[in-house]
């Protein structure tokens, strides 16, 4: 005897959840373009529920900050730098990096003095238009090197008045050097460029402008100092608005007797960053700079930031296309 014929009912029911079945996979264009669609929610989902949670751990070693600066200081301007009379801590116990990139975390470059910490580069190597920034040669150039050799579309804009081109990682090799546009120019607050001005100086808002850029995928920045009012003054030119930019190397400098050395002056800008959305995922002391400058202080320091928000591969799945900077 049929199945129809012995079961009618259920066999109805399964004919009409075939049918169904067949509509819906009709209008989904294909099973595997609806699977896919699926997974992205979720690991949309996920990639969201990480940067939360990393947010609330962050804001904790804040409050952590906070304590510290009470038991130092209690206020402050308080608070030694770099103290020499017994206390347990120095400049940088509070800033750590305590916000952890979603991210495959990798050190690129040399294992040395020129390597920096890079979060989600397999996010950006598939990129056709990937764009990196360098401030800061010195004849030095394996970390831009390895970038752009795990990501075959990115192009390299690199900047320093005390060098005449990048290192040999990528003069000496051709894919690379025709990737790469160098530039005698500083970095900093303001714009100087006229006949006479040695050398000459831009902010990145103009540079990135000049360049027809709205956004910069990795940005490096290594220019002895002067990192402090050329970062102010870009956040500040976007009002509140997301920075165009994904992540941050940057080598913090913090010489003897300088004015960052001033505890609530370095405190203020370092807050600036983080009101900004950038959130320090790694940190390394130069420490190739105490040994050779004997007795004095680690007041060098690499940092690595990871920016949570705007919408670009680190932090979403479905990046949209930033918005254009005016020009």
């Amino acid at each position: 005897m049929s199945l129809f014929a012995r079961h009618p009912r259920f066999a109805i029911a399964v004919l009409v959840l075939t049918f169904i079945s067949l509509l819906l996979f009709v209008n989904s264009g294909s099973g595997h373009d609806s699977l896919r669609s699926s997974m992205a929610f979720h690991q949309s989902s996920a990639l969201y529920d990480s940067l939360r949670v990393e947010e609330t751990h962050y804001k904790k070693m804040l409050r952590q900050r906070q304590e510290l600066i009470e038991k130092w200081g209690p206020t402050p301007d308080k608070v030694i730098s770099f103290p020499s009379n017994g206390e347990f801590y120095t400049l940088w116990d509070f800033f750590l990096p305590s916000f952890r990139c979603p991210h495959r975390i990798d050190r690129v470059g040399i294992m040395g003095d020129g390597g920096k910490w890079i979060c989600g580069l397999e996010r950006i190597a598939p990129k056709k238009n990937c764009v990196m920034y360098s401030f800061g040669i010195n004849g030095e150039s394996s970390f831009e090197a390895d970038v752009m050799q795990a990501a075959p579309g990115c192009e390299l804009y690199g900047y320093d008045f005390s060098v005449k081109s990048f290192g040999p990682e990528i003069e000496q090799n051709p894919d690379l050097k025709r990737r790469a546009h160098f530039f005698p120019f500083a970095l900093g607050p303001k714009d100087a460029y006229n006949l006479g001005d040695n050398p000459k100086m831009y902010t990145l808002r103009t540079l990135m402008e000049q360049n027809g850029h709205d956004f910069i995928d990795v940005l490096k920045v290594d220019i002895e100092a002067n990192e402090y009012d050329a970062l102010e003054v870009f956040i500040d030119s976007f009002h509140g608005q997301p920075l165009p930019f994904g992540q941050l190397q940057i080598e913090v400098h913090v010489y003897g007797g300088s004015e960052w050395e001033y505890f609530p002056k370095f405190l203020k800008w370092w807050e600036k960053l983080e009101a900004a959305g950038l959130r320090p995922f790694f940190s390394e002391p130069n420490l190739v700079y105490v040994n050779l400058v004997r007795g004095v202080y680690p007041g060098l320091v690499e940092y690595s930031f990871i920016n949570v928000r705007g919408n670009h591969e680190l932090v979403s799945n479905r990046p949209s296309p930033p918005p254009r900077l005016s020009h």
